[in-house]
């Protein structure tokens, strides 16, 4: 294994982690020689998806959390501390979409529900916040730590329809950079802040914009193809290359960015 992209020895945390992308990244961390303990709400699903992992050789262990309750974080934090100690990383993967937020159909801007904008909100951007909050101030008192944050295109792009996600993951990029430099500044020049913009990936928060039942595309993936030069969507694994490198000793200069890991999609003007 190249030293560079070598993460044995660390541990990570990876929230969303029994979700499709977040589970990719999870193994993809564990196969560079991470520990990896992953999140979710249901605690069952947690342990069949660290179980999984543990079936191919890695170490893996599963945690309940809810992202949106730093109680429920600081829980977490404490089984994995005392399991392997404090985490050497976190990834922010826990995130979504919600039907309720997005100007679709018969549901107009301007009949948005509140609690569904909020929900959006609380998911994406405080769930971002939160473990970086309770972990980051375990890799402050050590001086050292990477936090990757999971971003969207939707957040540099402004995507028609999804306003409450595309708000949401904007304000994940902002505090990307805003974190990045707090921590270096006040706490150990080592700490890095990173994200990743994953293009158009299908997951089960997406599926019902992007295809049909029958699996053909929607008029909305049939754009969302047309736009990416690559022609295609991309797979749950194509996102560790970026992931393992913010993550280890090859990145130890880099910090602040948002990596785009789209096909060509931020790239295409449309003609």
């Amino acid at each position: 294994m190249n030293a560079l992209f070598d993460l044995r020895g660390t541990t990570a945390v990876i929230t969303g982690g029994t979700g499709v992308l977040g589970g990719a990244m999870a193994e993809g961390l564990a196969a560079a020689g991470a520990k990896v303990a992953l999140a979710g709400r249901s605690q069952e699903k947690a342990d069949q998806a660290a179980a999984a992992l543990v079936e191919r050789g890695y170490e893996a262990i599963g945690l309940v959390m809810d992202v949106t309750d730093r109680g429920s974080v600081e829980a977490a934090a404490e089984r994995m501390a005392a399991v392997w100690g404090p985490a050497d990383l976190l990834v922010n993967a826990a995130g979504g979409n919600h039907p309720g937020a997005t100007a679709f159909g018969d549901l107009s801007f301007f009949d948005l529900p509140a609690d569904a904008l909020r929900h959006v909100m609380d998911l994406n951007l405080t769930g971002s916040i939160l473990p970086s909050q309770v972990f980051g101030k375990q890799m402050a008192y050590r001086g050292s730590g990477s936090i990757v944050n999971i971003s969207s295109m939707a957040a540099q792009r402004p995507l028609t329809r999804v306003i409450g996600y595309a708000a949401a993951k904007s304000a994940v990029d902002n505090f990307t950079r805003w974190l990045a430099v707090h921590l270096a500044e006040n706490y150990a020049p080592s700490i890095r802040v990173n994200a990743i913009a994953p293009g158009f990936f299908l997951t089960e928060q997406n599926r019902f914009l992007l295809t049909n039942q029958g699996g053909s595309y929607t008029p909305r993936g049939e754009q969302v193809i047309a736009h990416t030069p690559m022609r295609r969507f991309g797979k749950p694994d194509e996102l560790v290359g970026a992931l393992v490198w913010l993550a280890s000793p090859a990145a130890a200069f880099v910090t602040g960015i948002v990596v785009p890991v789209d096909g060509g999609f931020s790239a295409f003007g449309g003609v």
